[in-house]
């Protein structure tokens, strides 16, 4: 077998054992790995309906064959569980050093079960399990943590996957972090992993995976990296939030909490280019990565206080600026800094804030109930001061152990009415009235609204797939292409979360899927047509699909939110919305094989090679 080692780590929290188990090669020439692996072991060895923070609930992180050789962007994990917002499905993906480090100890996948009887962390290292008292990192936040690793074990060079205090205490959009710079951020991973008084897992192996052709798979990946080197200039300039103002431009971005139009001025002071010069920007690249879309940040305060670390993206500019009407680039990145260091998805942070603001603006909320915080619209005091409430589960911030859902049902009146969610998971910072794609996309979801399994907004920026036929991209606002739109940008999604592979290597360096089958072919010597390899994908999506019909799941969870049916007064989705919803899902369903109520059918598994899983549509 070459790109994989065929080895799965289980480790018992509760006996603090560990064993290693085979993966026969046939795992792989059907599912490829990372989160499609993670689907089969959650789907096989999980109870349906499992309680998220149970010690029966299981923690995946799983890595595919990339990590084979220096390919560009392979700085990528996934992170596989029942999700505390969802109570069904989670895969979660960040990037950093730690996937190459981890697949060089000799595995492609690690199980963590059980729960620790008091906080331990988890050191892998080439054929050893070593298990240490974490009480002296406990509380501290993800980059003191990182770095106090390293100076226990005494060794620079290793890399450890953490969480933060907002990890440890179950707040339910806890993250993952990696090297204080990259989360796997949505779902609440993180809340799940502090159940299992598990602070950190950390890596270093020497071992060198086997490759089919060594000798091509090397040259080739230098060949890669040179050409999405040149290509991906622009991104490597400004970051993601170099696409800020293009996307406000076609109605993307969210404002005021799904309810304000336009705000041109908004998107150009918190995007770049300003966002560059403001903060003083530089690249901070993870591991074998060419293009380096996160940004370090230098900013000086009038007061002579410096905040130099890990930048806001796209998505944190999005969801705690515009969508707050907040204009103070300043506030945005101090607010980015506490929900890092404490360990939270700044994406439902964000959403949590505006649904507050906008509660308040309708009178529902007051100074009674917020300890006489005047919770008003782009307020930077406001956004550091909530955003610290949310992190520590305190104030107002205790409202949303349920997550938007509980808070809305604890303020009453209309508040369920105006949340933006699926299946409980907060909308990310990409609006489906100007891509049609992403309504039937986010409705979906197999862990929620998530703009990154399925990214048809990418679309609108000229993301389309000649080797699937496709030979531009399909109208964005054409209902009749939004089902058709979703499927092959989440097909592709879930491929590169198979592999484990950055999509940005795609989305900001123009790497091709035909690139990426052949380098895949290098490393492996399976010679699949780009079509079929596509599949991989398919097949990540229905496992994970299953399982959501297994925790009782189906179309009426599939819903869009009310202010997604309300189209724009003015700017450039004046008078659109992906409307009808019920005809869209009737269409993606029929394309996806599944029946009326948006579950797959026996044949459709049957015919992408999952028979054996046909038993799960009984359950």
């Amino acid at each position: 077998m070459y790109g994989y080692w065929g080895k799965l780590l289980r480790v018992d929290l509760t006996h603090r054992t560990h064993r290693i188990e085979d993966i026969p090669e046939e795992v792989f020439d059907l599912l490829l790995g990372g989160s499609a692996l993670g689907a089969k072991i959650l789907l096989e060895e999980t109870p349906a309906n499992v309680d998220p923070f149970s010690p029966e609930n299981k923690l995946i992180f799983s890595v595919g064959p990339f990590q084979g050789v220096n390919f560009p962007g392979n700085g990528k994990w996934s992170v596989i569980t029942k999700g505390p917002l969802t109570g069904t499905y989670l895969e979660s993906a960040g990037t950093g050093h730690w996937a190459p480090y981890f697949k060089k100890c000799g595995y492609d996948a690690v199980v963590f079960e059980g729960k620790a009887s008091s906080p331990v962390y988890v050191v892998l290292r080439d054929d050893s399990v070593e298990f240490r008292d974490a009480s002296f990192i406990w509380g501290k936040d993800t980059v003191e943590t990182g770095e106090l690793i390293k100076e226990d074990l005494g060794d620079k060079r290793i890399n450890a996957l953490n969480i933060g205090p907002a990890g440890e205490i179950g707040n339910p959009i806890a993250c993952i972090t990696c090297d204080g710079h990259s989360f796997a951020g949505r779902g609440g991973a993180g809340a799940v992993m502090g159940s299992k008084n598990l602070k950190a897992v950390a890596a270093w192996g020497t071992k060198e995976v086997p490759v089919f052709d060594k000798e091509k798979a090397s040259e080739y990946s230098k060949e890669i990296f040179k050409l999405l080197h040149e290509q991906g200039e622009g991104f490597r300039q400004h970051g993601t939030p170099v696409v800020m103002v293009p996307l406000e431009e076609i109605g993307d971005v969210p404002i005021k909490y799904w309810r304000g139009d336009e705000n041109k001025y908004g998107a150009y002071l918190l995007g770049a280019p300003r966002y560059t010069e403001y903060l003083n920007v530089k690249p901070l690249p993870c591991i074998n990565c060419p293009v380096g879309c996160h940004r370090h940040i230098h900013f000086e305060f009038p007061d002579g206080t410096v905040l130099d670390g890990n930048g806001p993206e796209y998505e944190t500019i999005g969801m705690m600026g515009t969508n707050l009407l907040m204009e103070d680039l300043s506030a945005v990145a101090v607010a980015n800094d506490i929900a890092n260091r404490m360990g939270i998805d700044t994406v439902s942070c964000g959403a949590w804030i505006g649904f507050l603001m906008e509660c308040w603006e309708y009178g529902w909320i007051t100074p009674k109930e917020t300890d006489g915080v005047t919770i008003k619209w782009g307020d930077p005091e406001v956004l550091v001061e909530l955003t610290q409430q949310i992190a520590s589960m305190s104030g107002v911030g205790e409202w949303f152990r349920e997550g938007v859902r509980g808070a809305a049902k604890k303020i009453g009146k209309d508040a369920e009415k105006i949340t933006v969610e699926v299946k409980n998971l907060d909308y990310p910072a990409h609006d489906p009235r100007a891509v049609y794609g992403l309504g039937v996309n986010y409705a979906v979801g197999t862990r929620g609204a998530c703009h990154e399994r399925g990214n048809p907004q990418a679309s609108a920026l000229g993301l389309f797939f000649p080797e699937l036929g496709q030979d531009a991209p399909y109208d964005r606002q054409d209902p009749k292409f939004a089902a058709k739109t979703a499927i092959l940008h989440q097909d592709v999604s879930a491929l590169h979360n198979c592999m484990t592979l950055c999509k940005f290597m795609m989305g900001g360096a123009g790497l091709t899927l035909t690139e990426m089958n052949t380098a895949f072919k290098h490393l492996t010597g399976k010679d699949v047509p780009v079509p079929e390899f596509v599949k991989y994908g398919e097949r990540a999506w229905q496992l994970q699909r299953l399982i959501n019909v297994r925790d009782g799941m189906n179309r009426k969870d599939d819903t869009l939110p009310l202010k997604m049916t309300i189209p724009a007064m003015v700017g450039p989705r004046a008078g659109k919305a992906p409307t009808p919803h019920d005809e869209i899902l009737d269409d993606y369903y029929a394309q996806r094989g599944w029946d009326k109520n948006g579950v797959p059918t026996k044949e459709r598994l049957e015919a992408l090679g999952l028979g054996a899983y046909v038993k799960y549509l009984g359950r």
